[in-house]
Formats: C-alpha cells, sequence, structure tokens
C-alpha cells in the first residue's frame, strides 16, 4: 500500500512535469510510475485471490495465485516500463529538443526520489524480520512470498530510475543537447528490462513448485522422529502451495513389531509434532513402512520420482 500511494502520487507529478518541459525522461518516468502503481495493484489482487477457500477442483487452495500475479508484473514492467523506455530514448536521441521549464521536472524528480526513499524504507523495514541473517540477494532469491522482493526490487529500481533521469535532464541542460535527456531514458529503459528479467526467473521457480528452506526441512525431520515408533526417514518430499502453505510428503520407517493401532498413532502424533514446529504446515502426508539396508542400497528409483527417468527408455 506504501508502494501504490507513493507511486500514484508520482506518476501524476512527473507526468505534469512532462507536460511542462517536454522531457522524454519525464515521461518515461511517468510511464514507469504508472506501471509500478498497476504492479501494486495486481499484487494486491492476487493476496485477496489466494485467500478463497478450496474447492474439490482445486484441493489444495489457491495460494499460488500470488506467484501467477507477481510473474504478471514482470511482464508489465518489462513490457509497459521497459521496452516504452527504450522507445522514447531512441526517439529523443532521434530526434532531441531544448527542455523548456527545466524546474519542473528537476523540482519533480528530487520529490519522486523522496516519495520512493519512503517507500523503499518501508520496504526494508517489513522484510527484515523476515530476511534474519540473509543477505539481500540470498532473501530475494529464496523469499516463499513474492510481493516483498517485487517491492524491494522496484523501488530499488526507481530510485536508480531518478538518479538516471536527473542526470539526463541536468546534462541536457548543462550542455544544451536534448540527446542527453534520450540517453538518461535508455538507461532507464534496460535498468527496468533487467529488473523486470530477475522478477521473472524468480517468480517462474515459484510458479514450477519450490521446497521448503533447509532449515524448515531439518525442523520438520526432527519433529518426524521425535517419537518412539518412526525410527526413521526413508524419503521425504515438500512443496510450497503458497507462500503459508506447505505440502509434507514423506515415507517413515517404523518398528516391524508395531500394531496398525499404534502406527496410526504415531503417525497421528508425528503430524500434530510437524505442525507444532512448522505451523505453514497444513498438508501432510506420512506413509509408514519397513526399513530395508538393501533396499536403501539400490538408491532412488528414477521411475518414482517427479519427472520419470533422466534418459528416455529403450524402444521395446
Amino acid at each position: 500500500m506504501a508502494a501504490l500511494l507513493a507511486n500514484l502520487s508520482i506518476a501524476v507529478a512527473k507526468f505534469v512535469a512532462f507536460l511542462f518541459s517536454g522531457s522524454s525522461s519525464m515521461l518515461a518516468e511517468s510511464v514507469h510510475s504508472l506501471a509500478d502503481s498497476g504492479n501494486q495493484g495486481l499484487l494486491l489482487l492476487g493476496g485477496k485471490r489466494a485467500q478463497r477457500e478450496a474447492t474439490p477442483q482445486h484441493p489444495f487452495g489457491f495460494g499460488r495465485e500470488r506467484y501467477i500475479y507477481a510473474f504478471l508484473v514482470s511482464i508489465v514492467l518489462f513490457s509497459v516500463g521497459g521496452m516504452f523506455a527504450l522507445y522514447e530514448g531512441y526517439e529523443k536521441i532521434k530526434h532531441p529538443h531544448e527542455l523548456e521549464h527545466w524546474y519542473w521536472p528537476v523540482g519533480v524528480l528530487v520529490f519522486a526520489i523522496i516519495a520512493e526513499g519512503f517507500s523503499f524504507r518501508t520496504a526494508i523495514k517489513e522484510s527484515n524480520p523476515l530476511r534474519g541473517k540473509k543477505s539481500w540477494k540470498e532473501f530475494i532469491r529464496h523469499a516463499k512470498a513474492p510481493e516483498l522482493p517485487v517491492v524491494l526490487l522496484e523501488d530499488l529500481g526507481a530510485l536508480v530510475g531518478l538518479i538516471l533521469a536527473l542526470g539526463g535532464v541536468g546534462l541536457a541542460l548543462l550542455t544544451g543537447d536534448g540527446v542527453w535527456d534520450g540517453i538518461g531514458t535508455l538507461c532507464i529503459g534496460v535498468l527496468l528490462i533487467l529488473i523486470a528479467l530477475v522478477l521473472a526467473a524468480e517468480t517462474k521457480s515459484l510458479l514450477l513448485g519450490e521446497a521448503a528452506g533447509t532449515e524448515v526441512v531439518q525442523q520438520i525431520e526432527a519433529a518426524v522422529v521425535a517419537g518412539d515408533t518412526v525410527t526413521g526417514i526413508i524419503h521425504m518430499r515438500t512443496l510450497h502451495l503458497g507462500p503459508e502453505e506447505l505440502l509434507v510428503a514423506a515415507k517413515i520407517a517404523v518398528r516391524h513389531d508395531g500394531t496398525a493401532t499404534e502406527i496410526a498413532s504415531a503417525i497421528d502424533a508425528a503430524e500434530s509434532r510437524i505442525r507444532e514446529a512448522v505451523p505453514i504446515a497444513r498438508v501432510i502426508y506420512l506413509e509408514p513402512d519397513i526399513y530395508s539396508e538393501s533396499e536403501a542400497a539400490k538408491g532412488p528409483d528414477p521411475e518414482a520420482t517427479p519427472g520419470g527417468p533422466t534418459t528416455p527408455p529403450a524402444a521395446h
């Protein structure tokens, strides 16, 4: 919401500055801020739709809608923001003209830097508790909730873009050559496209389905084997159904002399321990089995894993 309000106000101010000055950097930046505003609207819409209850057709719910709308954000940023800026920069370099009423773009850019700084500061403040000891690069690469990484990258890109726009306008005023304004616009376009590609790659990974983080997997493993009946984990898979929804599926080793009642009770107890250790583990499937060293020595069966064997099967 902070990013949405900041970008809407900035978009209006930049467009007014463009009307008075004719600066292509200001026009590119106004479209950039308008695209960012649309992106925040998409993220809010995705968060709202993800809260819908599960249906028979979608038994695991709609948590991944947040990833879909985050992916749409990267497309909007690439097409509307980046490509438009490249086009506008090319046109300005090809047909340069002197800036008029220079104080409008300079004043608006200073205001925009302050407003974007407020939005960026808010995103950093909200991200820090989730980031923990991770670096910012690790946080953006491994975060399961797409909203904060998207806003962080957008705001960072917006601040760098504003500095580029200010540099382009400043050089155009100092030299009297409007080509510098166009060069600044081209730089903004390249910046937006690079950010859009990073966002697309990260959200694509989330859409395909990511496992839980290493720490979460270790917590689940410890919770499973904490009882007396479960002696170990034969194999386990985790999958994020959404940022706050985790699926856990595991084949667990149980004592061979346990009765069906004892094993069922042990599974129920293990599920309770998992949910206590990792509250986002909403869907849990535990399959009991007897551990066999000879079977374990054979290694994983490629036919039994998602995606099948790594090499095509021989023709029959």
